[in-house]
C-alpha cells in the first residue's frame, strides 16, 4: 500500500514527516530529508534524543535520532576529500515509498536513487531504501544497498542511533566485553570491558559483538540493541560536556542526556559489484523484568 494511504503527513519542526502509530501507544515519526528518524515513543517513553538546537533546514544534518551515514562514516569512504562527513544521505530528500499497517506492526519504506544532487558529489549509480519497522516495544531500521552502475560501488555508513537516557553518566553498556575496542581519542587498542561506563568524552569503534548489547535506561528497564552480521563494527559515542559546548546544534547539557549505539561499517569498506546488493539492519528492543 502506498505510504499516503497509511502515514498520517505531518509537519515536524518545518520539515516534511511521516508519522505512524500502533493501537499499544508506540508511534514513529520519519522527516523524510534524510530519511531520518526523529521519535520513537514506546511505554509512553520517548526513547530517541533529539536535539532541541538541531538546524531543521532542509539541508542541515540533524542531529538526534536515527540518521542514516551513507556512503562513508565520518571521513572514512569512497571520496572522502569531496563527500560531506557521514556522506550526504542524511542531507537529502528522501522519497516514501509504501506503508504496511497491521494491529501489532507496522513498516514504512523509503527510498533514495543517485541523482543530480548525488552525482556532483559522487559519481555512482545507487538505490537506497531503508525499511522501518515499529511493533509493540520494537524498533527496527534495515538499510538496502543497491548498486545500480556498471561499476563496483565501494562505501562504509552507519545507523547513527541516538539513544536518550535519564544522566548519561549513570548508565552502563554492556554486551561488547571482550570486543577489539580503538578509543580514538586517545588512538589506543584493547579488548573492551564489560561494562562500558561515561565519566568522560567517549568515542570508540568496536568490532561487532556476537550477542545482543543491553543497556539498562532505568532500574527495571533496559534496551535490547543488536545489529546484523553484516556491520563489521559497533560505534559507542557521548561528547561529554567540552566537546558539546563547541557544537552549535546541541545544548551544554545535551551530552547527558544522550547516548549513540551505532550499527556501523568503519575500518573496511564494502564493496558491491555491478548489480549487487547489501542488507544491515540494527533492531531496538524495550525489555521489562
Amino acid at each position: 500500500m502506498t505510504a499516503q494511504a497509511i502515514c498520517r503527513d505531518t509537519v515536524f519542526a518545518g520539515l516534511p514527516a511521516c508519522e505512524l502509530s500502533l493501537p499499544a501507544g508506540d508511534r514513529l515519526v520519519v522527516a523524510l530529508h534524510g530519511a531520518h528518524v526523529l521519535s520513537w515513543v514506546s511505554g509512553g517513553q520517548e526513547r530517541l534524543y533529539l536535539s532541541p538546537q538541531s538546524v531543521m533546514d532542509g539541508q542541515a544534518a540533524i542531529r538526534g535520532g536515527v540518521p542514516v551515514c551513507f556512503p562513508q562514516f565520518n571521513q572514512r569512504g569512497p571520496m572522502a576529500d569531496r563527500l560531506p562527513k557521514h556522506g550526504f544521505a542524511r542531507n537529502v530528500a528522501w522519497q516514501a515509498d509504501a506503508a504496511e499497517l497491521s494491529d501489532d506492526h507496522a513498516r514504512l519504506t523509503l527510498r533514495l536513487k543517485d541523482n543530480a544532487q548525488t552525482r556532483a558529489w559522487w559519481p555512482q549509480a545507487f538505490a537506497l531504501a531503508l525499511h522501518i519497522d515499529l511493533s509493540p516495544g520494537a524498533l527496527q531500521l534495515t538499510l538496502d544497498v543497491h548498486n545500480t552502475d556498471t561499476q563496483a560501488l565501494a562505501f562504509s555508513g552507519a545507523l547513527h542511533t541516538y539513544l536518550a537516557v535519564p544522566d548519561v553518566t549513570q548508565a552502563t553498556l554492556q554486551g561488547l566485553g571482550g570486543q577489539p575496542e580503538w578509543d580514538s581519542l586517545t588512538d589506543t587498542h584493547a579488548p573492551a570491558v564489560d561494562t562500558l561506563r561515561f565519566a568522560a568524552e567517549f568515542d570508540r569503534v568496536y568490532e561487532a559483538a556476537p550477542n545482543t548489547a543491553a543497556l539498562p535506561m532505568t532500574l527495571n528497564q533496559s534496551l535490547q540493541i543488536s545489529q546484523s552480521p553484516s556491520w563489521a563494527n559497533t560505534v559507542v559515542w557521548n561528547p561529554a560536556q567540552d566537546l558539546c559546548k563547541r557544537l552549535a546544534d546541541m545544548p551544554e547539557d545535551g551530552w547527558r542526556h544522550m547516548m549513540c549505539v551505532e550499527a556501523a561499517q568503519v575500518y573496511t569498506p564494502i564493496t558491491l559489484p555491478a548489480g549487487g546488493r547489501w542488507t544491515g539492519w540494527q533492531r531496538l528492543q524495550v525489555l521489562k523484568p
